[in-house]
């Protein structure tokens, strides 16, 4: 089976997150990528230039028409834009049955430009209470209220340790009755890592569509996203890209 993977999530113009980096991450583990497009940016690794909204009409019908005809193993959502795109996701999103949802609050790009306002951080709610998972880092983890919040909708947490101080990086796996699994890695020194967050998620996503269970999926995932940084091939003078399509996944023993 080739997982069917839709993404919903703004467009990168410099190709390091968003978008991009998502339909690079599941086709680089197999899964077919699908689209709903929230938002185009104007940006390359020094920062975001500009962003232009999608209407959030459409953004719900770049979903439906995706559902109805191809349907759909699991649903990403990255970038939203705006409260009015999140209930329109929303609305779309509970009409889906035995589908998982990865649910990446994203908030402040790497470069520090503001992604989500408070309105529409406000509209997160509804969207956590979907999810299967969530998976803020550390600053959007506090921005929504920490860890007891995000669990008291009903989601499973990833609490990222990127954006954590020291040289060892831990992330944990936290469910309504404690934490399920955490995984330690010493931290990768490089400045290219435009796109960890998205390419994660997605990379779980992908994990779940093809029915592996949430453990697994992470401990994939987050494999992905080590080696992505490693092979990252030195482009722009910011927060360069990863090396996405530089990994090998068919590779790795029981992958």
């Amino acid at each position: 089976m080739t997982p069917r993977i839709l993404i919903v999530a703004g467009s990168d113009s410099g190709g390091g997150a968003g978008i991009q980096a998502d339909i690079r991450t599941v086709t680089m583990l197999g899964g077919h990528p699908m689209t709903a497009i929230t938002a185009i940016t104007a940006q390359n690794t020094l920062g975001v230039s500009g962003v232009h909204p999608i209407p959030p009409e459409m953004v719900a019908q770049q979903m439906q028409v995706c559902i109805d005809d191809i349907g759909v193993d699991a649903v990403k959502i990255g970038m939203i834009g705006s409260a009015a795109t999140a209930h329109a996701i929303a609305d779309v999103i509970e009409t889906l049955r035995n589908v998982a949802i990865v649910f990446d609050p994203v908030m402040i790009a790497s470069s520090g430009a503001v992604l989500a306002d408070d309105d529409t951080t406000a509209a997160f709610g509804r969207l956590m209470r979907l999810a299967t998972l969530v998976t803020p880092n550390c600053p959007e983890l506090v921005a929504l209220g920490g860890e007891q919040a995000v669990l008291a909708t009903g989601a499973t947490l990833l609490a990222k340790g990127g954006h954590a101080e020291g040289d060892i990086i831990t992330d944990r796996l936290i469910g309504p009755e404690g934490e399920i699994a955490r995984w330690s890695g010493t931290r990768i020194e490089t400045r290219h890592t435009h796109g960890t967050g998205c390419t994660l998620a997605s990379a779980i996503a992908e994990g779940l569509g093809r029915g592996l269970a949430l453990p697994p999926a992470v401990e994939r995932a987050r494999l992905f996203v080590r080696e992505a940084l490693t092979k990252a091939p030195g482009l722009g003078a910011g927060h360069g890209p990863m090396g996405h399509h530089l990994v090998r996944p068919k590779d790795w023993p029981g992958v």
